[in-house]
């Protein structure tokens, strides 16, 4: 998934020696949590809003270098890592370096998940499950084979949790078969966690210990 064209290029950096002052005045105008700062032309890190409200204005931000934190990604960075960056580095803009470490741009938070957004993961209609099973014994190779042999579509997978020796994985499929999707799980020993459709037959075991526990109690 190509994110170039998310590159945006209108805040120019700071470069190393210019005042707090400007940094602060630029943040008030700004909903960034971060700018970008320069050395002589290269890329040398970002300032973050938090730490410059702490900081003296008459200061150069050279004299506080040490609360630069140099994150980036690569043009050729794929979009999932970007997103990953995003959170690692709890920012809503991402410094993007050519392969000279030239600064290009940055990508804004709410672009990039815009664009995941767009992916059939959230945007196609289907349901959710979400399975688990021991760490050493699932394969997605499995998982794909257990729906795929149930006539269901996939529209992603990732892994959602790993706990001890137990992995959790969520899936998105379409909305055929989900029932007979989910039987088929726990007849190769998977625990079904959740599931966001209708999986009739845990509604059908559910009614029919109702039943039994009214008839326990005539």
């Amino acid at each position: 998934m190509d994110t170039s064209n998310y590159i945006i290029n209108d805040l120019a950096p700071f470069d190393i020696g210019a005042p707090l002052s400007e940094v602060k005045k630029a943040f008030r105008a700004l909903t960034y949590s971060h700018v970008p700062i320069t050395r002589a032309g290269v890329y040398a890190g970002t300032l973050s809003k938090t730490d410059t409200l702490c900081l003296d204005s008459a200061q150069t931000i050279d004299e506080v270098a040490y609360v630069l934190t140099p994150f980036f990604v690569a043009l050729e960075t794929n979009w999932l890592d970007i997103i990953e960056a995003f959170a690692k580095h709890q920012s809503n803009i991402m410094p993007v370096l050519d392969q000279q470490h030239n600064y290009v741009g940055y990508y804004e938070l709410a672009d990039i998940m815009d664009l995941f957004n767009h992916t059939p993961f959230l945007s196609e209609s289907g349901g959710i499950l979400v399975v688990e099973k021991g760490s050493h014994d699932y394969s997605f190779s499995e998982i794909c084979q257990i729906i795929e042999s149930n006539d269901g579509r996939i529209y992603g997978m990732f892994i959602s949790k790993i706990d001890s020796d137990l992995t959790q994985a969520t899936i998105k499929i379409g909305h055929h078969g989900i029932a007979a999707i989910c039987q088929t799980f726990r007849r190769y020993g998977y625990h079904v966690v959740a599931t966001h459709d209708q999986d009739t037959a845990q509604q059908e075991l559910q009614a029919r210990s109702q039943y039994l526990d009214k008839y326990l109690n005539i």
